[in-house]
């Protein structure tokens, strides 16, 4: 596929403007990387997102199982979460610049309220699908909640639980991107958008690139 690419934009069938070849690519991504630009770019668009993956996951996690286990919370969080899921989280940002500023908060909140879901949804049926009985024996034999959970619950939720990590990751660095296209000076993002300004694509699509390695690398770890 690399090799039809690039004899199609030597034959000059396509204009480099529009799809750069992927030697040129190569080329602008190591130009970004000796003028540090991507360095600077990808340090401001990991802080981001590994905070805000961060806190959504953990806040979902504990969402998730409280209301996956308590039948009040169930019937109180569940249809707020059902109720709200829907909303496009880039739709809120300029509502979370206007509260929060400009600055770094709105934009982790933002990624963070997007993992949020996945991670709270999925964690809920992981529970909900734990064999009762596994349960019944825990408490049987006076097992605390704590340990019920950390024992019994968690383990049997944890192949439910991962998937959706995996689908709050690709939703993290969708909302990474539309944030730091919207309000950021630095960031993949940012500099995507940068250069697309500018016309310049080969720089464009090493941005691109950048941040499908990115993805890559984060899916790759919650894998593992």
């Amino acid at each position: 596929l690399l090799a039809v690419w690039e004899i199609i934009c030597s034959t000059g069938l396509i204009s480099s403007l529009f799809l750069p070849a992927p030697s040129a690519i190569l080329t602008a991504l190591g130009k970004l990387i000796t003028s540090g630009e991507i360095s600077r770019s990808l340090t401001a668009s990991l802080y981001r997102i590994l905070l805000g993956f961060a806190l959504g996951s953990i806040i979902g996690l504990l969402v998730g199982l409280v209301t996956g286990t308590s039948a009040l919370m169930d019937r109180i969080g569940t249809p707020i979460v059902n109720a709200l899921y829907p909303i496009p989280k880039i739709a809120l940002l300029p509502l979370f610049i206007l509260w929060l500023g400009i600055g770094e908060l709105s934009k982790v909140t933002i990624i963070a309220l997007g993992v949020f879901f996945p991670v709270a949804m999925n964690t809920y049926s992981g529970v909900k699908n734990v064999d009762t009985l596994l349960i019944k024996v825990a408490v049987s034999f006076n097992a605390s909640w704590w340990l019920t959970m950390k024992s019994v619950v968690l383990p049997s939720a944890l192949p439910v639980i991962f998937a959706g990590l995996r689908l709050a990751a690709g939703t993290s660095l969708l909302l990474l991107v539309a944030a730091e296209m919207i309000a950021a000076q630095e960031g993949i993002g940012a500099l995507i958008l940068h250069y697309g300004d500018l016309m310049i694509t080969d720089r464009l699509m090493a941005g691109v690139i950048v941040l499908s390695l990115l993805g890559l690398i984060f899916l790759s770890l919650i894998h593992i």
